[in-house]
């Protein structure tokens, strides 16, 4: 896999911990259409552990027997991105890349070789953001952290 860069992403709303991911992504959402089709991507992104492209979730799904179209995929990525339910990294290339990660914010590290990631907390980044943005007359801040390198398999 090639290194990625952050892509920024929306903040995920709040939601009650007793809640999974999958039945958050399954809630009803106004303006959002509850789909055979969008159920097919969150069940199959609630399954995998590591980024996968669009492509490569199409392709699973066609296996699967799910007969969704490519642009379907994309798409739906795009609304869960969107919704702060998925996170989306870029590769070297720029290929968007996407993984279902937990709801509270996060940051991730990446092994540059393998692909491998690790979400990591990081209260650090978080104090350096605010202090930051205050010094510099920001508010309503939002940040993406991915820290790329060679993970200890490789």
């Amino acid at each position: 896999m090639n290194a990625v860069a952050p892509q920024p992403a929306a903040q995920p709303a709040a939601q009650p911990a007793a809640q999974s991911a999958a039945q958050r992504s399954q809630a009803p959402v106004p303006g959002r259409r509850s789909t055979k089709q969008r159920a097919a991507v969150v069940e199959l992104l609630s399954t995998v552990d590591d980024f996968r492209s669009a492509q490569e979730l199409h392709d699973e799904l066609r296996k699967r027997g799910d007969g969704i179209g490519l642009t379907t995929v994309y798409r739906t990525l795009q609304s869960l991105s969107e919704a702060g339910e998925i996170d989306v990294l870029r590769t070297d290339s720029g290929e968007a890349i996407y993984r279902r990660c937990s709801a509270h914010h996060h940051h991730h590290l990446v092994c540059r070789l393998c692909g491998r990631t690790v979400e990591v907390e990081g209260p650090a980044v978080e104090r350096w953001a605010e202090k930051i943005a205050a010094e510099h007359g920001f508010s309503e801040i939002s940040h993406t952290v991915e820290i790329t390198g060679t993970c200890a398999e490789h």
